[in-house]
């Protein structure tokens, strides 16, 4: 009798688990889970990439479909932030961009600047302390301050005082580096 292998990823005697809520989820919560990236990455092709990452972890964890969106939410703004701290290919297709419109339409200047000072919010952005970040980039991502109490694990009561001080150290740090947003 021939013995079957396990499919790829799969330990020898184990079955692949998928969550039997995944693709609910999934349909429900990746516009917004890609929203979440994209208001702290800036490129829509990162967010997704993001949002991907997001559901592969989210598939192969515990949390209740209830409380997913707020676990993914809270997954995409730390997998986000962790994009910007690396700097991966982000900052090469910028600067090449940059340097492209400026160099080919120089009546974009404002396009371009623009640019710069989104890059700058991000690279300030990731320099704050992770739940503040986390905590504005859902704030300002439209979810309410109970939905970012509850995705962050926090009193509802402390929300609006974290986004505040967040907003606060951020302004701090845009002055520190020059930048006047």
């Amino acid at each position: 009798m021939a013995r079957s292998r396990p499919a790829r990823g799969e330990a020898a005697g184990e079955a692949a688990a998928v969550r039997p809520d995944l693709d609910e989820v999934f349909r429900r919560d990746y516009q917004v889970v890609v929203g979440v990236a994209a208001r702290v990455l800036g490129d829509r092709d990162q967010a997704e990439d993001v949002a991907q990452e997001v559901f592969l972890s989210f598939s192969g964890c515990s949390v209740p479909g209830a409380r997913a969106r707020g676990w993914l939410c809270v997954a995409a703004a730390h997998t986000a932030l962790n994009t910007i701290r690396s700097h991966r290919r982000r900052t090469g297709r910028e600067e090449a961009a940059a340097t492209a419109e400026h160099a080919t339409v120089p009546d974009v200047a404002d396009a371009v600047v623009r640019r710069d000072e989104h890059r700058r919010v991000r690279a300030a952005l990731a320099q704050l302390p992770r739940t503040q970040a986390v905590a504005l980039v859902l704030r300002h991502s439209g979810l309410s301050y109970a939905d970012v109490a509850a995705a962050l694990d926090l009193s509802p009561t402390s929300i609006g005082t974290t986004v505040r001080r967040a907003e606060s150290a951020l302004r701090k740090e845009l002055n520190r580096h020059g930048s006047h947003v």
